[in-house]
């Protein structure tokens, strides 16, 4: 290459700098250290090491005590809830909705949680909203017993408007291979029952943001049945269902530690009502061959989902495929001890209830027949059981 040429191609004007392209290390470093004391509040003594490695150490012993431990693992984020979150400016509910929405996941299972992980991409790094999402995260994490170990937060300007960011996290549990639970412990006869939701959780978010848009609604409108904002009730955090299950199965089934649980054991198992509504994800966890029978009258929607409903004039067919409508979670237990696991369900802080019942689907096959969008069968890849929806909801 010629000297005039090397001139050419090394250009002018002022250097690009990282900074000057829009990545801010020291904001990052900054935001570290504003979150440090959430994330090691999670801490458990199996964490090993502190904040900023490269990748978090879990000292995994403890799984010695279970004969044939099995890691579970899950991995989700919060959707266009978090659109709400900045447009109200309020950043430390958020990470509830994660840690709901990955660590729930797998609790249906029988998996107690061990460690995640979290992700945030944002436009432009502001470390104290970074560390308002990451709190909320780790105060959520510390509530269901599992530590976060590790995370990442990444600046991609040009992607992402500087006030934009969007949360991704992953969790490990572990249960053992004798008390994993699912739809082969599940039987005709079984009773289903729900919990309920403390609002619409982290799904659906789309078609509440596109009603509330189509209303003319602003977030900051104070609404008279929430007896607060809009925007503050639309941002009501998940439900975290993570201790009240764990403590059903063990006190319905036992301690895998102690003794093989059989599988006879009364807690089937559970649906976590995310996205797809109530009835396509009870269907995951029932069997080819059965089907539950889900009395809406037991139970009646929050002012939330009536108001969505109203203002969007949305079909309820296209509600109960898209939002939990007052039910985020469902226990499925055998009938000799429903009435106990709703009792310890409502003493740990859960409102519970009876909903309905699984039954040989050869027995409802003229129900079904007539029932058109009030049945479900199979979803997201599943083809299992079916999932009947009769009666009108409460007032």
């Amino acid at each position: 290459m010629t000297a005039q040429n090397t001139s050419a191609a090394s250009g002018s004007g002022a250097p690009i700098t990282y900074a000057s392209a829009g990545v801010d290390v020291e904001a990052g470093d900054r935001a570290v250290e504003l979150m440090k004391a959430h994330i090691e509040a999670t801490h458990t003594p199996q964490v090993m090491g502190g904040v900023g490695g490269f990748a978090g150490l879990y000292d995994a012993s403890e799984l010695k005590r279970l004969p044939r431990p099995l890691l579970a693992t899950s991995t989700d984020g919060v959707g266009t809830k978090v659109a709400i979150a900045q447009a109200m400016d309020i950043h430390d509910t958020i990470g509830f909705d994660l840690v709901g929405m990955v660590v729930d996941d797998i609790v249906v299972m029988g998996a107690k949680p061990l460690f995640m992980t979290d992700y945030i991409a944002t436009g432009k790094v502001e470390p104290a909203r970074i560390a308002a999402v990451v709190s909320g995260i780790a105060k959520a994490a510390a509530e269901t017993g599992t530590a976060l170990v590790g995370g990442e937060t990444a600046e991609h300007p040009g992607l992402l408007e500087p006030e934009e960011y969007d949360v991704a996290g992953a969790a490990t549990g572990v249960v053992d291979a004798s008390a994993v639970l699912g739809p082969e412990r599940v039987r005709a006869g079984d009773v289903i029952i729900g919990m309920a939701s403390s609002g619409i959780h982290s799904n659906g978010y789309s078609l509440v943001r596109r009603v509330i848009s189509s209303a003319g609604w602003d977030y900051e409108r104070e609404v008279e049945e929430f007896g607060r904002t809009l925007g503050q009730e639309l941002l009501e955090p998940t439900r975290l269902y993570t201790t009240p299950c764990l403590d059903l199965v063990t006190a319905l089934n036992g301690d895998p530690a102690e003794t093989e649980i059989s599988p006879e054991a009364p807690v089937r198992g559970f649906s976590h009502v995310t996205g797809g509504g109530l009835a396509a994800n009870l269907a995951r966890v029932l069997p080819a061959g059965l089907m539950a029978t889900v009395d809406r009258s037991t139970w009646s929607w929050p002012a939330v989902f009536s108001l969505i409903a109203r203002l969007g004039s949305v079909p309820q067919a296209d509600l109960e495929r898209t939002l939990n409508l007052g039910v985020g979670m469902i226990a499925v237990v055998a009938p000799e001890r429903a009435e106990d696991a709703v009792s310890l369900l409502n003493a740990a802080g859960q409102t519970a209830w009876v909903m309905g019942e699984v039954s040989a689907y050869s027995a409802d096959e003229a129900r079904v027949a007539d029932a058109g969008l009030d049945f479900v069968q199979g979803a997201k890849g599943v083809d299992g059981g079916g999932v009947l929806l009769t009666g009108r909801y409460g007032a």
